[in-house]
Formats: C-alpha cells, sequence, structure tokens
C-alpha cells in the first residue's frame, strides 16, 4: 500500500533550505535528518537558489568578485612569466 503524503507548510520548507544553505550539509543528510525525501529537498533548495534566495546577502556579488580577481592575477602572473625571461636577473646571495 502506497505511503500518505503528509502536507509540508512553506514555513518548514524555508527551514529545510537554509539548514542546506547555511550548515552546508549534503542534501541526503538533512533530508534524512528532517524525514524527507531527499529528491524533494534537493528541489526546493535548487529552486530556493534560482530565486536567490540561497545563502548570506552578498555571496553571489563576493564569489563574482573573487572571480574577477582571481581571473585577474592569473592574467598578471602571466604576463610577469613572460617578462622574466627577457630580463638578466640575478639571485641575491
Amino acid at each position: 500500500m502506497a505511503e500518505k503524503r503528509r502536507k509540508i507548510d512553506a514555513e518548514f520548507r524555508e527551514g529545510a533550505v537554509r539548514i542546506v544553505t547555511e550548515t552546508r550539509k549534503p542534501v541526503a543528510q538533512v533530508a534524512k535528518d528532517l524525514g524527507i525525501n531527499e529528491t524533494t529537498l534537493a528541489g526546493w533548495v535548487s529552486r530556493a537558489r534560482r530565486a536567490g534566495g540561497a545563502g548570506p546577502t552578498g555571496e553571489s556579488e563576493e564569489l563574482e568578485r573573487l572571480r574577477r580577481e582571481d581571473a585577474q592575477l592569473k592574467r598578471d602572473g602571466k604576463e610577469l612569466g613572460m617578462e622574466l625571461p627577457n630580463q638578466d636577473v640575478k639571485p641575491r646571495r
């Protein structure tokens, strides 16, 4: 016989998503702890992330800033790497 579906309110869903995003615990573990289906919780988390409701405020902006900074540092490093062979640099003693 099929299991009876239980009604889950929005507050519970938001709390479950918050646990996943703030603690960074795996969806499977949180779902098991809460007694809900892993796929259901994964859908809630995915929907929240698409809506921009996941993670602390400004997290995505910070991530984007760090990615830009990383790319710039890599470019700078390549430029420096190209300059070094052309210079006579003697190590200090």
